[in-house]
């Protein structure tokens, strides 16, 4: 619950009219007493009546309704403590009522939780308290080793639990051997000596007190914040079979048998040995689930070499500035994004990408901090360091997108917040069915044990983010980040896919694709005249033909009195010749007549959409350079791959008609096939257009670009895809980034999104079915049919602790399938 007073910062405000309208806009949020704007300090300052209503995230949602902003900090914290699915309901309602704070996710698979807050409103010291006082504790993953923190945490975590385990273990075996004999008279006449009784409690007692002491710190934190969890359950059943068993054996000791003459200690620790015994398969496993991220992390260098005051300097990898000189060694990894300065090499972007292939690097082409370099060593000139570096957006992308949930998982919160309730009072009926049907009071409270123990909330917590936290992992050892979880499922519902033109079915760079000269024979000198124009403009054709005549000419001729006509092309002087290189308007504004082959060369490449080049000397022309921009290697095949899964395509472009369908056919996009392709858009006009195939019942639709004219038709998208290496502001309006930057990632994308779904879908099958069947087993229903085994029909407290731990390792080694999709 927020506290009476909260400063919050504010963007967007221009004049006195702004502040009173965001102060209008606070003061009507129920449980705001007060709103002052400060239009100079860009903040306002709240007095609330410190009710529920007021929250960070109502009072966010009021101010953006407004039409301004609000600052907000990101925090990631690992949590360690977490046992099921109450916890995280209990972690997520401690971090959400710490003043400021927006929304909390908390993730149970891989016990992590991203926290939004206003900006400045709280700290990190807050937030670990906050957990700390509902009985968990709390890393900063945001240090500078993140993963040493949290790997050193969880692994003197396990050493205490397995610590803990080895002690049950060693007792409870013997426990088991000497409760069994008993019940079964193997014992002989030592069955019935009271000091059998005590052996057998000096045994449990031990394994009670130190494999239940975790149970019990969970079971009481839980139960002081009103909320009950796994521990309520463990504790209780452990301990109620241990204190009945405590009561038999007094009872007997002095002759009396009113209580009956079993007791039940095998059965108190069995139930805490075997259920450690599960928790530690499943921490392991579901240490394996969070490997992608690790690795992700793991290629962060903890030091990099630059250059400063021309001496080499060995710095830690936080103290980098944008501007160092970086040197880069053969093997090492690349420590910032930046470009490259010096050296040749081999960078190995595999792990980035998902493209196994190394990427050769020369002087001025960009690197990506992460990458691993090959033989050659490079010195780069630092441009994005720390967390602005792509390494760092990806894995705090991934990050989020584990601790995002789905759809789904609401109603499973649902369902595990009244989980423990319930099992409670079931439990109590069993007892009280039980002894109402004339059952001995220690076989009635072994059922009520059963019941207690059996359930398993933990099933139904792991279900859901296991399979996302792999799944969302695997994507990113692809190359695919996902935004949120929401994607991972709405990429596999969507039934058509919008692609832009540049830069997504083609490379984004025009190309030389035919030239044809007035005479063969002129064929080196006219390449040598176009190098000699080009090479003085900018121009991106300009620079397409330079590249080619580079290679075909004489690449070391240079032109005179160079003008360039803005839209149209290039005018220079050559050896005291006044040449042209230029589109076919420029002919025509120099009054140049296109001879026969020109026109006829016009013509035809023009009907192929290709952009036109025309070279002439003295006013006669001399060659023809048709370019376009080329379709990407696998840009056919992956469209072939989206419609055989049954997707329409849409090409949509803001290129001429002719161009499009020149690119649309040689990707394989077939109009005739109900295909549609889309020319002369504006971006208004292809958000006008998805808005139009939504309407039309052709939704979901994705749309995949990589350009700044591609963000609002990205943000309108049912999925948002952007093309990695485009524009930034694509990348961060979209719901997915294919880093590998080729189509194919977006079939990837679906595969992975399917199997996924296809795996939670499982788990939640087998959490449920569990549940359903065992719990009403472990009551007794099946007692009355004789014919079953006696393990059915009385199970026994130490089976059904056996089968709850089995249940958990089961959804997470299901999770880890996954892996190998």
């Amino acid at each position: 619950m927020d506290g009476p007073s909260l400063r919050i910062p504010l963007t967007g405000l221009r004049c006195a009219g702004c502040a009173r309208t965001v102060e209008r806009a606070l003061l009507a949020v129920p449980g705001v007493q007060a709103a002052a704007v400060q239009l100079s300090e860009e903040s306002a300052q709240l007095t609330r009546t410190g009710g529920p209503s007021a929250t960070a995230a109502a009072l966010i949602a009021a101010v953006e309704a407004a039409g301004y902003g609000v600052p907000r900090d990101h925090f990631e914290l690992a949590i360690t403590g977490l046992r099921c699915a109450s916890c995280v309901a209990r972690a997520e309602r401690a971090l959400t009522h710490v003043d400021g704070v927006e929304r909390a996710s908390v993730s149970l698979a891989d016990e992590s939780a991203i926290i939004t807050a206003i900006a400045g409103a709280t700290t990190r010291q807050a937030l670990t308290a906050a957990l700390t006082a509902v009985g968990l504790g709390a890393l900063d993953l945001d240090r500078a080793a993140p993963i040493d923190a949290e790997a050193e945490a969880r692994e003197r975590e396990q050493r205490a639990h397995l610590g803990r385990l080895r002690v049950g273990l060693l007792l409870t075996v013997p426990l088991m051997i000497l409760g069994m004999g008993r019940d079964f008279d193997l014992l002989g006449a030592w069955a019935s000596e009271s000091w059998v009784l005590w052996l057998l409690f000096a045994l449990a007692a031990p394994v009670q007190v130190i494999l239940g002491a975790p149970h019990y710190r969970g079971a009481l934190a839980a139960l002081r914040h009103r909320s009950a969890n796994m521990d309520v359950l463990v504790a209780l059943g452990s301990t109620v079979a241990f204190i009945a068993s405590v009561l038999v054996a007094i009872a007997l000791t002095r002759g009396s048998h009113a209580l009956g003459h079993h007791v039940y200690f095998e059965a108190g620790a069995s139930i805490l040995t075997l259920i450690g015994v599960g928790r530690w398969l499943e921490a392991r496993a579901r240490g394996r689930s969070g490997a992608a991220i690790r690795e992700l992390m793991a290629l962060r260098p903890a030091t990099a070499i630059v250059l400063r005051g021309g001496v080499e300097q060995e710095i830690p990898q936080d103290s980098v500035r944008v501007g160092d000189h970086v040197l880069v060694r053969p093997g090492a990894a690349i420590p910032v994004d930046g470009r490259v300065l010096a050296g040749r090499s081999e960078v190995d972007e595999s792990m980035l990408t998902g493209e196994s292939a190394p990427v050769a690097r020369a002087p001025g082409d960009p690197v990506t901090g992460g990458a691993i370099n090959g033989l050659g060593a490079l010195t780069v000139e630092a441009q994005r360091v720390g967390a602005a570096t792509t390494l760092a957006r990806i894995i705090r992308l991934v990050r989020e997108a584990q601790a995002s949930k789905p759809a789904v998982q609401a109603r499973i919160d649902k369902i595990t917040a009244v989980f423990v309730p319930v099992i409670l009072a079931l439990a109590l009926l069993t007892l009280v069915i039980w002894l109402a049907l004339g059952a001995a009071p220690a076989a009635a409270l072994m059922r009520l044990v059963a019941v207690l123990v059996i359930a398993c909330p933990c099933a139904l917590g792991l279900a859901t983010p296991t399979a996302i936290v792999v799944g969302v992992g695997l994507a990113a050892q692809h190359g695919i980040l996902f935004r949120r979880t929401a994607a991972l499922e709405q990429i596999c519902a969507v039934k058509t896919v919008a692609l832009d033109k540049t830069g997504t079915l083609t490379v984004g760079r025009p190309t030389i694709q035919a030239a044809t000269f007035a005479d063969p024979q002129i064929e080196p000198e006219a390449w040598s005249l176009a190098y000699a124009l080009a090479s003085a403009s900018d121009h991106p054709l300009s620079r397409a033909i330079a590249e080619a005549a580079a290679t075909r000419g004489d690449a070391g001729r240079r032109a005179a009195d160079v003008q360039t006509i803005g839209g149209r092309g290039v005018l220079g002087v050559i050896d005291g010749d006044r040449l042209l290189l230029g589109a076919p308007a420029l002919l025509e504004a120099e009054s140049i007549v296109a001879p026969p082959w020109l026109t006829a060369a016009i013509e035809r490449e023009s009907e192929r959409g290709r952009a036109l080049v025309i070279l002439a000397r003295e006013g006669r022309p001399l060659a023809l350079f048709a370019l376009a921009d080329a379709p990407r290697p696998g840009a056919r095949a992956a469209i072939a791959a989206l419609r055989a899964r049954g997707l329409r395509i849409a090409v949509l472009t803001g290129d001429h008609a002719a161009s499009a369908a020149a690119i649309a056919e040689a990707v394989g996009v077939a109009p005739a096939a109900g295909d549609l392709v889309l020319a002369g858009l504006s971006p208004g006009d292809k958000s006008a257009a998805i808005k139009r195939l939504q309407a039309e019942g052709h939704g979901p639709v994705a749309m995949v670009g990589d350009g700044i004219n591609d963000a609002p038709a990205l943000a309108i998208a049912d999925v948002g895809v952007a093309i990695g290496g485009g524009a930034d502001v694509a990348m961060e309006t979209a719901d997915i980034t294919l880093m590998g930057g080729e189509l194919a990632g977006l079939v990837r994308a679906r595969e992975i999104g399917e199997a996924t779904l296809r795996t939670l879908h499982q788990n939640l099958f087998w959490a449920f079915a569990y549940n359903i069947i065992l719990i009403p087993i472990a009551a007794g229903v099946l007692y009355p049919i004789t014919a079953l085994p006696a393990a059915l029909r009385e199970l026994h407290p130490a089976l059904a602790a056996a089968a709850m731990a089995l249940s958990s390792v089961t959804v997470v080694l299901n999770s880890l399938r996954l892996r190998r999709a």
